[in-house]
This record gives structure tokens, C-alpha cells and sequence, in this order.
């Protein structure tokens, strides 16, 4: 994985600016102001004279795969799903490599990010309906052979209990290393020896089978708030499809719960249940499926240690924020599994 440095993220040269704006053809860019909300991509606000754009910089996924998964945004649209198509170069490509970087340019798409927990009950259930209706899209889109045939079976990664152990152990000794200089380090290390204490109570937990319960198909990869716009309390736009795959539905479901109703180290277990509902008004996914999805996820959170790796491996500090909260999320939800598991099935 490439990490960032805090210029990297946020600095265009203007030779590099002056380019893409001859590459895409939309005349002179004033002022590009870059857009916080992002956190693995890059993303900034354009005026020119065609009018106002989103320029984002991709430095995460492969460019094939990120031309392709541009390329399926028309046919959304036309299906009814809140997307905004790609900008095409003057050579007519969906992607420009500039100054070493891989850019794409989207129209400005008006509205405002909100986190889960200030949707209305109505709302949670207005966007696991939305889920629904893009995961049907997306099979349609498959279907007319713009994203390939889905596999008969999928299996994924479930970390072995020794695997996640020796990573904490790595980490922990970069942290020690750093002689415990900031906050971030005082936290990480006593995150870190308590999480080792919490995988070894609990490794009996673990998910015995690679291959999940349910239904699979092709998933936006990151349908949460960050990449959500909403606008006079309708969802508006859905952004970032660079993560587009062949993953369980179940997968996709919980993930997005997770990240729009877990918030401030608790899970906001009604909203979960009316998200899982509307989801499941469009898409009927099995019970089952849904509570081994759960359980899926919260081992993988209970073996990820990934802001640390960002912080420490890579000396990108851009996801640091994420980390206190997270890690109470994980703690609270250990000690509720059932009660977190029933909540999705309630939907």
C-alpha cells in the first residue's frame, strides 16, 4: 500500500492543475479547495468556466479496474440509481494520469454529508432501501455485461487468532519505539495489549469457514456517510466507486450499519434495525446470512489493526482520528454481541 503525506494529500502544483484542466477540456480552474471529508482518496472543489467539478485524486486502486468501475455509472444512472457519471477526457477516457497521479472529474453533486445517527428512523430505513436498489442495479449491470459474471461461490479471509496476536506484538514494538512521544502513542499501546487480551478471551468466537452464509454479488465496496449526500432529507448523490467487487451481500450490509450507526463507541441499535429493514423491503436476504455477517465483521474489527499500520508502518496520520473511537466501538460491542446480533436479525 502507497501512504500519503499530509502535503501530498492536499497540494496540486499548478503546472499539474493547469494540465488536467487541458486533459479534461473544461478551461481555467480558480481556486481548487480541497475537501477533508476523504479519507483514503483525495478529493477537491474546481470552478472553471464549464462549471463547478469534484477532481479526485485515486491512490489506492489499480487503473484498470478504476476505468472500469467509472465506465458502469452511466448505466446507473439510467436505472435510477443517484450517481453522477464521470467526466471523459478530450480523448474520451474516464481516467487521466498527470503528474504521476491518477485523476477522474465528476460534476459537482450538491447536498451534505450526515452522519447515521442524525438520520431519522425513516431515513436509516430510506437508505437500506437505497442499498437495495443498487445492489439490484449493480446485477443489472452485470447482467448487460459491464462488470463481469458474478462466481458461483466466494470465500473470504478469516484472520487465524496467532496471525492477529504477532501482528499486535509488531505494532506494539513500533510504538515502544517512538519512547511513547505523543498521545496518540500512550493510546495505542495500552489499546494495543488490551486488544491481545480480548482476542485470546475470545478467539473460540472466531468464524470456522471461509465461505459466508447468503447471497453474493457485485457491491459498491464503501456506502457510507462520507460518500453520501443527502439534500432536503433525500439521499441525493452516492460517491466513490472505486471499491466496486464481488462480495457477500451480508457483507456490505453490516460494514455500512457498522460505519453509519456505530458511532461514539456504541451502536445505535434501532437505526441499524431500520436499515437492515429497508434493505431487506428490496432485497430479501436471510436472517442467517445477516447474523453470520455480524459476527464476520466483528472479528475482522477485533484483528484489524489498520490505523496503526497507516500511523506506524506508513507515517500517514490521516486516519488517526478514527482510531479512539473505533476501538471503543469494538469494546462495547464484544461485551453485546448477542444483543447486536439480534438487531440485525430484527430487521
Amino acid at each position: 500500500m502507497t501512504y500519503a503525506t499530509s502535503a501530498d494529500r492536499t497540494d496540486i502544483p499548478g503546472r499539474v492543475l493547469a494540465e488536467l484542466a487541458d486533459v479534461f477540456g473544461v478551461g481555467e480552474v480558480r481556486e481548487p479547495r480541497h475537501l477533508a471529508d476523504g479519507l483514503m482518496n483525495v478529493n477537491w472543489k474546481v470552478d472553471t468556466p464549464a462549471g463547478a467539478f469534484a477532481l479526485k485524486r485515486v491512490t489506492d486502486v489499480p487503473l484498470d479496474r478504476l476505468s472500469r468501475n467509472l465506465g458502469i455509472l452511466s448505466a446507473l444512472a439510467e436505472d435510477g440509481i443517484p450517481v453522477s457519471a464521470p467526466v471523459t477526457t478530450t480523448t474520451g477516457d474516464l481516467v487521466a494520469e498527470v503528474g504521476g497521479g491518477v485523476w477522474c472529474l465528476f460534476p459537482w453533486a450538491a447536498g451534505v454529508h450526515v452522519r447515521g445517527i442524525d438520520l431519522s428512523l425513516a431515513q436509516a430505513a430510506l437508505l437500506g432501501a437505497h442499498l437495495g436498489r443498487l445492489h439490484v442495479g449493480l446485477g443489472r449491470v452485470c447482467g448487460r455485461g459491464l462488470l463481469p459474471a458474478v462466481p458461483d461461490a466466494v470465500s473470504v479471509d478469516v484472520t487465524l487468532t496467532e496471525r492477529a496476536v504477532e501482528k499486535s506484538f509488531r505494532l506494539s514494538e513500533a510504538v515502544a519505539a517512538t519512547g511513547l512521544g505523543s498521545a496518540f502513542d500512550v493510546a495505542a499501546s495500552v489499546a494495543l495489549d488490551h486488544r491481545r487480551a480480548l482476542i485470546t478471551k475470545h478467539a473460540g468466537l472466531r468464524p470456522q469457514h471461509a465461505v459466508p452464509e447468503g447471497v453474493h454479488g457485485w457491491t459498491h465496496g464503501d456506502f457510507q456517510y462520507r460518500n453520501l449526500l443527502w439534500e432536503d432529507e433525500e439521499l441525493s448523490a452516492v460517491l466513490d466507486w472505486d471499491r466496486v467487487g464481488v462480495r457477500p451481500y451480508a457483507e456490505e450490509v453490516v460494514r455500512t450499519a457498522q460505519v453509519q450507526f456505530g458511532v461514539d463507541g456504541v451502536f445505535d441499535l434501532a437505526r441499524v434495525s431500520a436499515f437492515v429493514g429497508g434493505y431487506r423491503s428490496v432485497m430479501p436476504l436471510e436472517v442467517t446470512a445477516l447474523v453470520d455477517g455480524v459476527r464476520r465483521l466483528w472479528w475482522k474489527r477485533m484483528t484489524d489493526f489498520w490505523q496503526r499500520e497507516f500511523h506506524y508502518d506508513g507515517g500517514d496520520f490521516s486516519c488517526d482520528e478514527l482510531f479512539t473511537a473505533d476501538e471503543a466501538l469494538l469494546r462495547w460491542w464484544t461485551d453485546r454481541l448477542d444483543q447486536v446480533e439480534d438487531a440485525f436479525a430484527a430487521g
